[in-house]
């Protein structure tokens, strides 16, 4: 048994009879009283994100995990394919336990978390930053730069993301896979 101060981003617990993963975490101190951790967790079973608020020194209870890398390798309606990389099995995973699933591209190598205990996979990490094309967006106004203006682009998987009036089609781009937002252009 751990308690709060063991919390980290990432770290997969059980509550309310079902596996979390701590997305954000925040220990507060308030000039009065106790000390409280609050937490958003997301159910590995269903996807549903909330918040938690726990005591400061209560046990938690740890879900043993593993960590392999995969390679992503198509879809079909929202079973995604999955290949490890060290052993070729490949591994199918609802869309529900994915973040971001629109940002992700065929051959994406990506970071899979299954239970020790029983080998079922938990969740699914995206590298931070992801390079997709743009694949459509309408030209930028010259001279409506005044304000940081942007506008909506398609990219290559699908995903619309609102990028900067310089970016044109063609361009490569980096994107935050954690907020699916627009960081920069890549640099080829």
């Amino acid at each position: 048994m751990s308690n709060t101060s063991d919390i980290r981003n990432g770290l997969c617990i059980k509550h309310n009879h079902d596996i979390y993963k701590i997305i954000e975490f925040l220990h507060v101190k308030p000039g009065k009283g106790p000390a409280f951790v609050r937490t958003k967790l997301k159910s590995l079973t269903s996807g549903k994100v909330v918040d938690n608020t726990f005591s400061s020194g209560h046990k938690i209870d740890v879900v043993r995990v593993e960590t392999n890398k995969f390679q992503y390798l198509y879809n079909d309606n929202n079973m995604y394919h999955f290949m490890n990389t060290d052993d070729y099995n490949q591994i199918s995973i609802e869309e529900k336990l994915l973040d971001n699933s629109q940002l992700m591209k065929e051959g994406e190598i990506v970071t899979v978390i299954t239970n020790s205990e029983n080998g079922i996979p938990l969740s699914v990490d995206m590298p931070a930053n992801v390079v997709l094309e743009v694949v459509s967006t309408e030209p930028g106004v010259k001279g409506n730069t005044a304000t940081n203006a942007t506008k909506p682009a398609t990219l290559e998987t699908g995903a619309v993301v609102n990028v900067p009036l310089f970016i044109n089609e063609g361009d490569k781009i980096k994107v935050d896979s954690i907020k699916g937002q627009y960081k920069e252009r890549a640099k080829e």
